[in-house]
């Protein structure tokens, strides 16, 4: 094995920088294209469709490209707004477009945490329960692309969780020419967002090397009341052809978010208050905005090579990123929303102890930190053998995790987001709900081989071993509250089989057996039984075939699939807090379809369909899991006009695992209308203008759609969230 050090040793010498392929090598099995630029260039439908398949895939990876995320991705919008579009994926930001963390992103019925998230190839999320922070990364003016793979991938497909499918990110390429773009939003509930970006340009004197480097500031008050969010954020990327066939790259990210933080409502509140009722305003209230608020500092980093040694190509990428998280709540943010008169409205009547003293009437609260930083390298490297290419390669990776989380009394305090909160004697443990040190190790390395038996068709078999440990030293656990030191591990060897034949050059099909695996996850050692014994990984066995069609005017596919899923772990509310149940067994069956056709020059139809059908082995009920999702829409992009109008529908969905537990909610349909004009300046200084004019929501649905992770008011009352009203967009940017 090659290591980043050895690289950067033996770095061959100058000469022609075209001899070697130097995009980016695929994270997910079957997600490259290498169709002829006359299916996949500017004017094709591949091109204009909101999502579009290869000819080559071994499975359904749905690709949205730069051009769709441009036009149509809102102003702060994440990864999880870009993708709501595709079959089989629901998403919906509860106060807006970026303007909070998603709640209810799935695939399939995987929620947060069942699958795998990648920037440029590299996995990342949280090592406690593998989910994701959608706002805390890479904002949609830095991508170049996102695909979305439907399923476990190849053995190459590395990750905490690709079981339930990847989502792919990718950063976009420095430009050849120097230049500067400045560009800004600004739309209902105050929502702002200025950014520029700048591109040095191919700099010949320092040896074919490029960059940009941009920078956004987001700001909205939110669809829900008292729910404001402030988001900077800071994007560079930097290229260095060095010889013939070697490429350097630096990427660094820096994000900082200061939010309020609302936990939903109850259908009470929404009715006295409007269904946008997110925080009050009520300082009395452990509802109010003041005491429920985040301050987190993200960052992300690596340095990669890809080069070739003899007969080897090798990509590598050495990396870090971390999240430090200061978070501030009311005790119990369902209480005591109503407005009211005196200390206490509302609350508990024990109210909040400090130090043996009791303060009946006083304001309950707890502050929480959770920092974690990740190293890690992935390594790639693949070669002509025989008939095919072999591919294998390492990912290594060390999580360390801090979490703490005390209790507060605000009135105490007698000041909010200062950020310099009097606590609860945090040396005192009897005020203290956890205090945790963790680790997790991840190490997957893999082997496959693509052969071809014949031009047409490809047979690829690969293995992935995945091996995954988790430490503790906790003075307090969370759910125990006392001292837990310990490690459990995990391991698996995971087979795959993929094929792909060419019945011509522009119609395929595909099939894949792959298993899938995930560690369990924190949460599953928050009792002590679970500490003391080995806990059940969750495992798959993952079944797809499908089709692909695509010439100028016509990208086609569809697919059906089968997945037999052990161990599942399902989330069940259980008063304020959420616990979480193995219901066995799980059998998913269904299928997805996705077409875009030109029909006419600049003209596009599109649509798509997802059917998504399970049966669990105790009769439970699979959380936020539609039986369908649709969507159906038209595309203008002509000249210097573009123009968008699609309607997307998910099916009627439940929220937990268990009866008792369990919402009903009917299914809604979302329609988004996007309009933009390029203006041709012909000045030097500005050589191109752009306006553009946004409408999301545009027939104004407000359905309640979601809960909140299981959590209720002191009657027991979901809090729930509801579609945000129709709100407008103007877009502007120049290049100069």
């Amino acid at each position: 094995m090659i290591s980043v050090l050895t690289l950067l040793g033996t770095l061959p010498a100058l000469a022609d920088s075209q001899a070697m392929d130097l995009g980016t090598v695929s994270a997910t099995g079957g997600g490259g294209d290498t169709s002829t630029p006359s299916v996949t260039g500017k004017g094709t439908a591949t091109y204009e469709a909101p999502g579009s398949m290869s000819i080559n895939a071994t499975e359904p990876v749905f690709n949205i490209n730069q051009h769709y995320i441009e036009e149509n991705a809102a102003p702060g919008a994440s990864y999880s707004d870009i993708i709501s579009i595709l079959p089989s994926v629901t998403s919906v930001d509860p106060n807006g477009p970026g303007g909070m963390e998603n709640q209810a992103l799935t695939l399939r019925g995987f929620q947060d945490g069942q699958y795998n998230v990648t920037f440029d190839g590299i996995p990342w999320g949280d090592s406690n329960d593998f989910t994701h922070h959608t706002t805390s990364y890479f904002m949609e003016q830095d991508l170049a692309g996102v695909k979305v793979d439907l399923g476990p991938g190849d053995a190459s497909n590395i990750g905490y969780s690709t079981f339930g499918g990847t989502i792919a990110l990718s950063s976009k390429l420095p430009q050849n020419q120097t230049g500067t773009s400045i560009f800004g939003s600004f739309g209902s509930w105050n929502t702002r967002l200025l950014g520029a970006q700048f591109d040095t340009g191919n700099l010949q004197n320092y040896g074919d090397t490029k960059a940009f480097i941009s920078y956004k500031d987001f700001s909205t008050d939110g669809y829900l009341t008292n729910s404001a969010q402030q988001r900077k954020n800071l994007f560079m990327k930097f290229e260095k052809v060095v010889g013939d066939d070697t490429l350097l790259t630096f990427v660094a990210m820096g994000n900082k978010i200061q939010q309020n933080v609302p936990y939903g409502a109850t259908l009470q509140q929404m009715a006295q208050y409007g269904r946008n009722y997110g925080l009050s305003s009520n300082p009395n209230s452990q509802a109010f905005y003041g005491y429920n608020f985040d301050n987190i500092t993200s960052d992300f980093e690596y340095i990669g090579i890809k080069t070739r040694f003899g007969d080897v190509d090798v990509d590598n990428k050495l990396y870090t990123y971390a999240y430090y998280h200061n978070g501030y709540n009311g005790l119990q943010p369902g209480f005591g929303t109503y407005p009211g008169t005196g200390n206490g409205a509302g609350l508990p009547a024990t109210g909040t102890v400090v130090g043996g003293t009791a303060y009946p009437n006083d304001i309950p609260g707890q502050a929480m930190t959770m920092n974690y930083r990740s190293v890690g390298d992935l390594l790639r490297m693949s070669e002509i053998l025989g008939q095919g290419q072999l591919d294998y390669g390492t990912w290594i990776d060390y999580q360390n995790n801090n979490r703490s989380q005390y209790e507060t009394d605000w009135t105490l305090n007698g000041a909010y987001n200062s950020g310099n909160q009097i606590y609860a004697t945090t040396g005192n443990l009897a005020y203290t709900d956890r205090l945790m040190m963790d680790t997790l190790t991840t190490i997957q390395p893999y082997v496959q081989y693509e052969w071809r038996p014949t031009e047409k068709w490809t047979i690829t078999p690969g293995l992935k071993y995945s091996y995954f440990e988790r430490s503790f030293n906790s003075p307090v656990m969370q759910g125990t509250g006392q001292p837990y030191n310990g490690a459990q591990s995990w391991v698996k060897p995971l087979p795959a089989l993929t094929t792909n034949y060419k019945v011509s050059s522009n119609w395929s099909f595909y099939g894949e057996y792959a298993a899938g695996f995930m560690a369990p996850n924190m949460n599953n050692f928050f009792k002590s039984n679970a500490q003391t014994g080995t806990l059940q990984p969750q495992s798959t066995q993952n079944f797809q075939i499908g089709t692909v069609f695509t010439t100028r005017t016509l990208n086609l596919s569809a697919d059906l699939y089968r997945i037999n899923f052990t161990d599942k772990i399902s989330p069940v509310a259980c008063g304020i807090n959420t616990c979480f149940t193995n219901i066995g067994g799980v059998r998913y069956d269904g299928g997805e379809m996705q077409g875009t056709w030109m029909f006419a020059r600049g003209f596009s139809l599109y649509g798509n369909l997802g059917i998504n059908n399970y049966s669990t082995s105790d009769g439970s009920i699979l959380p936020y899991t539609p039986r369908t999702t649709a969507a159906l829409g038209g595309i203008y992009d002509q000249g210097n006009w573009y123009g968008s109008l699609i309607t997307k529908e998910v099916g009627a969905r439940n929220s937990g695992a268990m009866a008792a537990t369990n919402i009903p909610f009917g299914s809604y349909t979302m329609t988004d209308f996007n309009m933009s004009y390029k203006i041709d300046t012909g000045w030097s200084w500005a050589r191109q203008a752009k306006l553009g004019f946004q409408i999301n929501n545009l027939f104004n649905r407000n359905d309640i759609y979601a809960s909140t992770s299981g959590f209720t008011d002191q009657n027991g009352n979901p809090l729930l969230f509801a579609l945000p009203e129709r709100s407008y967009v103007v877009n502007f940017s120049v290049m100069f």
